[in-house]
C-alpha cells in the first residue's frame, strides 16, 4: 500500500507510517500515512522560515490565484473528498460532503480577501507628517487541528495564513491524516513555492511538542482539548509567541414554554446528536421550562427512535460511529457517571453492533439532570445529552450561563422579548435563536468566551487579527 508522505520544503518525505482505520468498519484501512519525528518538524519550521521573506512580499494576484485554484479543485472533488472524510472520521456522507463544500468556500473567500488587503493613511497631530497604518504577515504559523472537522478547520486556518503572507507548518490530528494530506496536496499542486506550506503528520507528543518548543514560530493557532490548549498557551508565553485557542464547550439549548415544539426538537436533535455529537458547538445541555418539559421529552424520545445509527457511508444513516475506541469508552464512562449521579436514562446509552465492525453508540438522552452533575458540566464529546428542568426564563438563563465554557448557546422561543434578552445576556461567543447551536457560516467570526476560546476570532475578515501585525509608519516629506 502506498505511503502518503509528509510535505517538507516542497518535497514528499517519510517512510515510517501507520494505518488510518475507518471507525465505521475497522477492517477498512483508509491508507498508510507517514509519522513525522521531532527532527522532521524542526526541518519543516526551518523551511517555512526560509520561505517567509519571499512569500510575505509576494503579489496579491499570485496568492489569489493559488487559493482560488485550491477552492475550485476541492469543490470539483467534493464527493470524492467527502467519501474520504466519512471513511476516516465517521461523519455521515451528506455531512462530510457539506464539510468539504465549506472548505472550498473558505478558500474561495480568502482568495477574494487577498485582493482586498487594505490600510489607512491619516494625518498626524504634527503638521506636515503623514501616518500610514498597515498590516503585515505574522511569520511562520504553527497550525494544530482536531479530528472532528478534518477538512473545514484546516481550511479556516491555512487559507487566511497564506492569504495574509504567512508560511505554515501544519500538524493534523492523528486520527484523520487523509483529509489533511489531500488538502495539502491540492495546495502544493496549485503552485505554492517550496517551504510555504509544510505538512508534518504524527503524534502530538512528538510533532506537536517540537512545535511548542520552537522559537521560530511567530504564532500557533490551535483547536482541540482544553488541557492541551493550556499547554499551548504556557509554551507560547515562554517564547513570547502569539497564540490562538479554540477549545471545549458545554453548550446550552434553552426551550421555553412558548416555543414551537417541532422547531425546538429539530434544533435540539441536530445540535446534540448529528455528527455523533462530536462538535465543540454541540448542545449537550437542554434547559427546558416546566410547561413544555414533558411534551418536549416525549417528542425528543420519538425523534431519537426514528434516527438510524450505522455505517457513515450507508444510505439512510443519520448518525455514524464514534471516532474511535478511546472516545467510545469516554462516552460510555460518562453514561455510567450520569446513572450514578441520579439522572434518568430516558433513551439509548447502549453500544450496538452493525453489519460492519465499528464504534456504534445509540444516541443517549438523560432526564432529571441537574446542572451540578458532571454530565452537565464536563464536555463528553459524544451523542450524550442531558435535559435540565427549570421553572422559567430567568432560571433558564442563569443555568445556561452556569458553566466554565462559553462557545455557543441557543434558545427556542416565539417571544421576541426573550430572544432579544437572551442574545444580549447569554455568556457565549455565538447565539442561535430557533436554530441548532452547531452550524456556522464560513464568512463570519467564530469563537467563544471563558474556557472555550482565547485570542482573536477565526474566520471571515476577523481572521486578519491573528494572522497579521499592525505597523504604524510616519513620514515627513
Amino acid at each position: 500500500m502506498t505511503i502518503y508522505q509528509n510535505l517538507i520544503a516542497g518535497e514528499w518525505v517519510g517512510s515510517d507510517a501507520s494505518e488510518n482505520i475507518s471507525p465505521s468498519d475497522t477492517k477498512d484501512v483508509v491508507g498508510l500515512y507517514a509519522r513525522g519525528s521531532a527532527e522532521d518538524t524542526k526541518t519543516a519550521i526551518a523551511a517555512a522560515k526560509a520561505a517567509f521573506p519571499a512569500w510575505s512580499r509576494s503579489g496579491i494576484l499570485e496568492r489569489h490565484a493559488i487559493l482560488k485554484k485550491t477552492a475550485d479543485e476541492i469543490l470539483a472533488r467534493k464527493e470524492e473528498l467527502g467519501k474520504l472524510l466519512a471513511r476516516e472520521e465517521g461523519k455521515i456522507l451528506p455531512e462530510a460532503i457539506g464539510e468539504v463544500t465549506r472548505a472550498a468556500q473558505i478558500f474561495d473567500f480568502f482568495a477574494g480577501e487577498a485582493l482586498r488587503l487594505t490600510g489607512e493613511v491619516v494625518p498626524s497631530a504634527r503638521p506636515g507628517i503623514t501616518v500610514e497604518i498597515t498590516r503585515e504577515p505574522l511569520g511562520v504559523i504553527g497550525i494544530i487541528t482536531p479530528w472532528n472537522f478534518p477538512i473545514a478547520i484546516p481550511a479556516w486556518k491555512i487559507a487566511p495564513a497564506l492569504c495574509y503572507g504567512n508560511t505554515v507548518v501544519f500538524k493534523p490530528a492523528e486520527l484523520v491524516p487523509g483529509c489533511a494530506w489531500a488538502i495539502v496536496d491540492i495546495l502544493h499542486r496549485a503552485g505554492l513555492p517550496k517551504g510555504v506550506l509544510n505538512l508534518v503528520m504524527g503524534s502530538g507528543s512528538v510533532v506537536g511538542q517540537a512545535m511548542l518548543d520552537s522559537r521560530d514560530l511567530g504564532g500557533i493557532t490551535f483547536t482541540g482539548s482544553t488541557g492541551t490548549g493550556k499547554r499551548v498557551a504556557l509554551a507560547s508565553i515562554e517564547h513570547n509567541r502569539k497564540f490562538q485557542l479554540e477549545m471545549g464547550g458545554k453548550n446550552p439549548m434553552v426551550v421555553l414554554d412558548d416555543a414551537d415544539l417541532n422547531v425546538a426538537v429539530e434544533a435540539a436533535a441536530n445540535s446534540g446528536f448529528f455528527s455523533t455529537g462530536q462538535r465543540c458547538t454541540a448542545s449537550s445541555r437542554l434547559i427546558v421550562t416546566e410547561g413544555i418539559h414533558d411534551k418536549f421529552v416525549a417528542a425528543m424520545t420519538d425523534k431519537l427512535k426514528s434516527l438510524t445509527v450505522d455505517n457513515a457511508l450507508k444510505a439512510g444513516t443519520h448518525i455514524g460511529p464514534v471516532v474511535d475506541e478511546r472516545q467510545l469508552k469516554q462516552d460510555t464512562d460518562y453514561i455510567e457517571i450520569g446513572k450514578s449521579e441520579g439522572a434518568k436514562l430516558a433513551f439509548g446509552g447502549e453500544v450496538v453492533s452493525r453489519d460492519t465492525p465499528g464504534f456504534y453508540l445509540q444516541p443517549t438522552l438523560f432526564t432529571e439532570a441537574t446542572n451540578q452533575m458532571r454530565i452537565s458540566q464536563e464536555e463528553i464529546f459524544g451523542p450524550v445529552v442531558s435535559v435540565i428542568r427549570v421553572k422559567d426564563y430567568d432560571e433558564a438563563l442563569s443555568v445556561a450561563n452556569d458553566t466554565p465554557f462559553g462557545l455557543s448557546a441557543g434558545i427556542a422561543t416565539t417571544s421576541l422579548k426573550h430572544a432579544t434578552h437572551f442574545k444580549r445576556n447569554s455568556e457565549a461567543g455565538m447565539v442561535m435563536v430557533n436554530l441548532p447551536t452547531a452550524g456556522v457560516d464560513f464568512h463570519v467570526p467564530f469563537g467563544g468566551r471563558k474556557a472555550s476560546s482565547f485570542g482573536s476570532r477565526e474566520q471571515g475578515r476577523y481572521a486578519a487579527e491573528f494572522f497579521t501585525v499592525v505597523k504604524t509608519a510616519y513620514t515627513l516629506p
